[in-house]
């Protein structure tokens, strides 16, 4: 039993794939089908009409005319309606009774009906129909009141229903496919979206430690190589800096490629992301590095948000690696984190010459890291030279849900500002 469900299935997927054998079948059954009925006789006493009727010559011509036509239906649907139309009204006026190669016409018109429009379907079923009976009752053997000429209403009628309700549900079962198709892709392009989101995010979080921990480890690994044959004490303590530095840049990034773990994994880290809370060590660690730092924070209770507190501290942490790897030597920081109503600002300055202090238009990682992470939380942040010297990044963000449009960021560089 499963071997012929699975042969069947196999003839009907050939049969989709190959129109005009399979209309062709359809054309050879319809064929032996009106041959078959035209030789029965309805009339006959004991109601065993079969057999008492012998089909003419030109009738079966007719019938095989209107077969062969039907082999085109689905190419040419109004053409091969004309040509059945045409055999059935020419059988009508020469046959009595009513003439089998009206089956053609039928399926003719149901072919029309399933491949073209409702007014359509309508206008050339109701022409069929009266140019059909018209000529039966007026030119045909049979008195105009018969009742076969009804017979004429009922099958045309029966091919319009059939065809039309088979157009509407082809349309739609394509509106239900194009809608899940269009779901789909939504559900695609939603799923790739979050992946580049959660990628630049990871990006963002490998450039900020990589960049802090390995510019103090070049510069403490750099005071070292000075001072080792002279000063060996102090030599030791930058190597100590190092060890600390480098162990501290492994951590983050553990814990960081750590997000890309399974969920079951035991190794996974489970440390919570930095913020302003570990400000001070943050600080710590850059004033080792031999870079002079003070820091002003306003009591910001309550505490930010979580997606703000990294923000800010990411951004502290970016600035002042960009400070002490461009703004020369005796420069000074200065940070400030305060709290303004529904905002959090952060600001950091420095006084160095800034020679090779890249601008906010600048091609570096740093700041766009910086930028796109703040614009992200719908805040905004500048960055550029200060006026006398020295450059300021100053970064406001949001605390409180907002409701409005994001705001737009603020230019890349700004020249002439003071701190």
């Amino acid at each position: 039993m499963t071997t012929l469900g699975t042969g069947v299935l196999r003839v009907r997927h050939w049969l989709r794939g190959h129109p005009l054998a399979s209309d062709a079948a359809l054309a050879l059954f319809v064929l032996v089908a009106m041959i078959a009925g035209s030789f029965a006789h309805q009339d006959t006493p004991d109601g065993s009409g079969f057999g008492t009727r012998t089909p003419e010559a030109g009738s079966v011509l007719l019938m095989v005319l209107g077969a062969v036509a039907l082999v085109r239906r689905r190419r040419e649907p109004m053409a091969v309606l004309a040509a059945t139309a045409v055999l059935t009204a020419v059988e009508l006026v020469t046959a009595d009774p009513l003439a089998p190669v009206m089956m053609t016409t039928v399926i003719a018109l149901y072919t029309v009906a399933a491949r073209t429009d409702r007014p359509t379907t309508w206008r050339v079923g109701v022409l069929t129909t009266a140019a059909l009976t018209a000529v039966a009752m007026w030119l045909g053997p049979a008195p105009w009141y018969s009742q076969e000429h009804l017979a004429i209403f009922a099958w045309t009628g029966m091919a319009c229903a059939v065809g039309d309700a088979v157009r509407s549900r082809r349309a739609v079962v394509d509106a239900i496919r194009e809608r899940a198709e269009r779901a789909e892709r939504t559900r695609d392009e939603e799923a790739r979206r979050r992946v580049a989101e959660e990628r630049l995010r990871i990006a963002r979080d490998l450039h900020d430690v990589v960049a802090h921990h390995i510019a103090l480890v070049n510069v403490q690994a750099g005071v070292a190589a000075h001072v080792m044959d002279k000063r060996p004490d102090q030599a030791r303590e930058a190597l100590a800096h190092v060890r600390e530095a480098s162990r501290s840049a492994l951590d983050e990034l553990r814990a960081t490629v750590g997000l890309l773990r399974q969920s079951g994994d035991p190794a996974a880290p489970t440390e919570p992301a930095p913020g302003l809370a570990v400000l001070d060590e943050l600080v710590d660690t850059v004033r080792r590095a031999g870079l002079p730092v003070e820091v002003a924070c306003t009591d910001l209770r309550p505490p930010l948000p979580a997606a703000a507190d990294l923000a800010a501290y990411r951004v502290i942490q970016e600035a002042l690696t960009n400070v002490r790897k461009h703004a020369g030597p005796g420069a000074k920081a200065e940070v400030s984190v305060v709290r303004v109503g529904a905002t959090a600002e952060v600001t950091v300055i420095d006084n160095g010459s800034g020679g090779g202090t890249p601008n906010g238009d600048g091609g570096g990682h740093g700041l766009l890291g910086m930028r796109e992470r703040v614009t992200a939380l719908g805040g905004s942040l500048t960055a550029g030279p200060r006026y006398g010297g020295g450059f300021r990044v100053h970064a406001i963000l949001p605390v409180e849900p907002r409701t409005a449009t994001s705001q737009e960021p603020g230019p890349a560089g700004r020249t002439g500002e003071t701190a």
